[in-house]
């Protein structure tokens, strides 16, 4: 998986240290919504049986392959 410095910072707070790789590539191969933002990034959603079906946001670079961003998503209405 690739991924940026950002995300390597992100990963030691203790919110996301939980996140496993495989939810993050779950989410990258089979997201339920998938949203673009203006700066070209993508937002992908999916639910995370393991995390009592709590919305995992993972935000790609435009490549669609490089994770920069990952976090259970509070906000998300499916």
């Amino acid at each position: 998986m690739k991924v940026t410095k950002y995300f390597e910072a992100t990963r030691s707070r203790p919110d996301r240290a939980r996140i496993r790789d495989k939810w993050i590539e779950r989410v990258v191969e089979s997201p339920e919504r998938e949203v673009v933002q203006q700066d070209g990034r993508i937002r992908r959603w999916a639910p995370v049986p393991e995390a009592n079906n709590r919305y995992l946001r993972v935000i790609l670079l435009p490549d669609r392959e490089t994770v920069h961003n990952a976090f259970f998503d509070r906000r998300y209405k499916p």
